[in-house]
């Protein structure tokens, strides 16, 4: 690299870099703000301070700037999915608790309720939305219960998709429903009824 070159260095990437954050961090506030169905592309650039063809660029639609925006406001909960307690319960607590006091931040419900009707109408956004939003969640806690299962912590029959389902629909439930609040504690409970259900001493396990 000549001196020239590394006192000037290409400029276009950081304005990239720079611009992206601005437009998903104004993305998510106005999903807070409005829901997917009223936030508009327009809206964004002006918040952003960028051009509207800046977003296209990057997002063919409001609904995949959606999902990215989500998914970069949650990324700090995920950072804990890996963690191997030595322990189920340990694991799962270290999964759960941060994803549950994130989504008590902020009114995440409306902004996921939108997600979930555009993949009710949109059957290649909804394999976006499996593919980029629930399956990486699914995969990391999938991962953990299969180090359960080598552990024999768990049975060796147990259907992971099944307790999978049975970890995260609860939280969903109360999230999206709204019928009752989603705590720390009611995290606490779920782990424990699922823990009961597939333990490798339930009986007849």
């Amino acid at each position: 690299m000549t001196g020239a070159a590394a006192k000037n260095p290409p400029r276009g990437r950081p304005r990239s870099e720079t611009a992206k954050r601005a437009i998903l961090a104004s993305a998510m506030e106005l999903l807070l703000d409005q829901g997917l169905s009223s936030m508009s592309m327009d809206d964004v650039a002006r918040r952003a301070g960028v051009g509207k063809a800046t977003i296209y660029r990057w997002w063919p639609s409001k609904e995949r700037l959606a999902l990215d925006a989500l998914a970069a406001e949650w990324a700090s909960s995920a950072s804990a999915q890996g963690r191997d307690t030595g322990t189920l319960r340990g694991d799962l607590l270290a999964l759960l608790r941060p994803w549950v006091r994130q989504l008590k931040r902020r009114p995440y419900a409306r902004v996921v309720a939108g997600l979930v009707a555009a993949a009710q109408t949109d059957a290649e956004f909804a394999e976006l939305y499996r593919q980029h939003f629930i399956g990486p969640r699914r995969s990391a806690s999938r991962d953990l219960l299969l180090r359960a299962r080598e552990r024999g912590q768990i049975a060796a029959d147990t259907d992971l998709e099944v307790a999978l389902d049975l970890l995260y629909g609860p939280v969903y439930h109360r999230l999206l429903h709204g019928h009752a609040p989603l705590t720390q504690r009611f995290a606490e409970q779920v782990i424990d009824a699922v823990i009961t259900t597939i333990s490798s001493d339930r009986p007849n396990a």
